[in-house]
């Protein structure tokens, strides 16, 4: 049985005492548990509603913390790319490139990346169905890449809403990729809030517990020492006081539908 996939930090690098102290406590975590765990933070949130909002520190010094990150902990680390320069640099520093929703069909980031040995985990876009995912793997693997993960994170539902499809991960791992469920981006309301998204944070346990049990092989969930300070999606990262129930849920029913 293939590890379970959990991939999970603070949406953005808010500092770089923030981001160690957060890597510190995940790693501890999921220390000697048979949990594939990948550490995530953003340098540059290139797509928040507002012009005003908190971005992060950019490509250079977000690597630097990144590899600090690294380093220290000996974890694997993921950021977002957003140009194909981005994802030459990103790869140098980063084990995992992700290709954020609003970008997955941008056929030039997807070649670039495809480019480097990085594993690559593209997010499906909320505005796709799950099959025409087929398509960015095709990119993927014609351009030289056969490290590829696929998440899913909802389906846009009207205005300022998201729902999930759980079919979407049998088929999308009909493509021969692992398939991930993005557990707190899936409860998103974009543009909730006016110049932020809101979020329904109390329905990640049910479904990230309910994407487990439909297959899929991984969880990606932001989470926060304290949201309600967090300087990005404030209204849907997981606290750090309710990960370890979690993850241990995830772990027991990941488990048991693998079948030890």
């Amino acid at each position: 049985m293939q590890p379970l996939i959990v991939i999970s930090g603070p949406c953005v690098i808010e500092n770089e005492t923030h981001t160690m102290s957060c890597a510190e406590f995940l790693v501890d975590l999921m220390r000697e548990r048979p949990i594939h765990f990948v550490f995530k933070a953003s340098y540059d949130k290139a797509n928040r509603s507002s012009l005003h909002s908190f971005r992060g520190p950019g490509l250079q010094e977000g690597l630097k913390i990144l590899e600090k990150v690294k380093q220290t902990f000996g974890v694997p680390v993921l950021t977002d790319v957003h140009s194909p320069e981005e994802a030459k640099a990103a790869a140098q520093v980063c084990d995992v490139i992700q290709i954020p929703a609003f970008l997955c069909r941008q056929t030039d980031l997807l070649v670039a990346a495809s480019k480097t040995s990085a594993q690559i985990n593209v997010k499906k876009g909320q505005f796709m169905a799950p099959w025409d995912m087929s398509q960015v793997v095709e990119k993927l693997r014609e351009s030289g890449s056969q490290k590829i993960w696929l998440t899913d994170r909802g389906v846009s539902f009207g205005y300022n809403n998201l729902v999930s499809d759980f079919r979407a991960i049998p088929v999308m791992q009909g493509f021969k990729c692992p398939v991930l469920y993005d557990a707190t981006h899936s409860v998103q309301l974009p543009g909730g809030l006016g110049a932020q998204s809101g979020g329904e944070r109390k329905y990640i346990p049910t479904l990230s517990r309910a994407a487990l049990a439909a297959g899929c092989n991984g969880i990606f969930a932001e989470s926060h020492p304290d949201p309600r300070r967090a300087k990005s999606d404030a209204a849907s990262v997981i606290p750090f006081e309710a990960m370890r129930e979690l993850v241990e849920s995830w772990q027991r029913i990941y488990a048991c539908i693998n079948g030890s």
